[in-house]
């Protein structure tokens, strides 16, 4: 399914890798030995696909979409350094973090290069009213991941404040690159609005699914370890079901184990056991759903094409996959 949504802009995504590539040169070894170290780890390139199919099923006239799409991973790349940093993770996509391999102040500070390397690119493409919302979308992922910090060791935490969370830290990005991919073809308003929706409602399904395979997953086809969340104080929404809909001894024993690391690694098999009896991950599930029909709405108003069709079995696959 992945291969048919990047078959359609094949040519494209191979533009945008090269590309990001020669953006990573830097006087200062260190940080290119890093930034060639997180690129050949791989990931699905979600976000930046999701410009260039965007921007395609828009009709855009010029391959402006390819610097704006290396834009999308350079951001979404510096949060995951800082990420990992705060949650002390050692696995990511199946290889230890830069944290891990490296250390903190390296990943930070390689995550700011990149950070600063996305604002050049974004100058040299010109466009004020894209310069606006990436500006716009990074300082709402930053209040996303300080919120997430907040709450982290929270056992009282709610299902409306994780939505929150997620919109905020990880939604937001697919929103910005599904709009900007619009803005940079100039679609119609109605266009740039209904990709605007659907990145929204693409990335918060996406999360979701990310949030159960947290507990009905395996590290090998993740590529990280599972129980991560619950390791990292993390409440997410399989947490919180979990919390309101067992016993009182259960519900505990998650509180417990989200404020306190070492109950939570002793007690992990249990947990995982609590939430998958309790229906915590076919009501996340179904969570995702109704946010894959929201996007099916919005996608319904572009005009019919390959890309449509790509972005359509994007949908699919961030609501189907296990990994």
């Amino acid at each position: 399914m992945y291969q048919h949504i990047r078959s359609a802009v094949e040519s494209d995504f191979l533009a945008v890798d090269q590309f990001i590539v020669e953006q990573l040169h830097s006087e200062v070894p260190l940080v290119e030995n890093i930034g060639h170290y997180i690129v050949e780890a791989g990931g699905k390139r979600m976000r930046p696909i999701l410009v260039l199919l965007a921007a395609k099923s828009c009709n855009i006239q010029n391959d402006q979409h390819i610097p704006l799409a290396a834009v999308i991973e350079f951001i979404h790349t510096a949060t995951l350094l800082h990420d990992d940093v705060v949650d002390m993770s050692s696995l990511r996509r199946g290889r230890p973090t830069v944290n891990a391999e490296w250390n903190n102040p390296s990943s930070v500070l390689v995550g700011d290069f990149i950070y600063s390397r996305a604002f050049q690119i974004l100058v040299q493409i010109g466009d004020m009213r894209i310069m606006e919302l990436m500006a716009n979308t990074t300082n709402k992922i930053a209040e996303g991941e300080v919120l997430q910090l907040i709450n982290k060791n929270n056992p009282n935490s709610n299902e409306e404040g994780y939505m929150r969370v997620i919109r905020d830290k990880t939604a937001i990005l697919f929103q910005a690159a599904a709009q900007s991919g619009a803005v940079l073809a100039q679609a119609d308003n109605q266009t740039e609005e209904a990709l605007r929706q659907f990145g929204m409602h693409l990335g918060t399904a996406f999360q979701l699914i990310d949030d159960v395979l947290d507990y009905d997953g395996n590290s090998e086809s993740l590529g990280k370890n599972i129980g991560d969340d619950l390791a990292e104080g993390k409440s997410t929404l399989p947490l919180i079901y979990a919390i309101n809909e067992s016993s009182k001894a259960e519900a505990d024993l998650i509180r417990a184990c989200l404020q306190d690391e070492s109950v939570a690694q002793e007690s992990l098999t249990e947990v995982i056991k609590i939430v998958r009896a309790s229906g915590a991950l076919d009501y996340t599930r179904e969570k995702a759903q109704h946010q894959s029909k929201s996007a099916q709405s919005c996608l319904n108003q572009l005009p019919e094409s390959e890309y449509r069709q790509a972005l359509q079995t994007m949908l699919n696959f961030s609501t189907e996959r296990n990994s």
